[in-house]
């Protein structure tokens, strides 16, 4: 799943770590996420949501596979 996490964090201008902090999970589960190599849980979704006060759908990309 694609995401703009990054992007995000970035424009806030909020490190890494703080956000690993605010969420409760490593560095680097922020930092996989980012880079797509892992997608959150639902409540991790929704925490991330919360904590830039936007939408899952705007920082979380999902595109449905057409071959399903």
């Amino acid at each position: 799943m694609n995401n703009r996490l990054e992007e995000i964090r970035k424009k806030r201008g909020i490190k890494q770590e703080e956000l690993a902090a605010a969420l409760e999970v490593s560095r680097q589960t922020v930092g996989s996420l980012e880079n797509g190599r892992y997608n959150p849980s639902i409540l991790l979704a929704f925490k991330i949501a919360r904590f830039f006060d936007l939408r899952i759908e705007e920082i979380f990309i999902y595109e449905e596979d057409e071959r399903v």
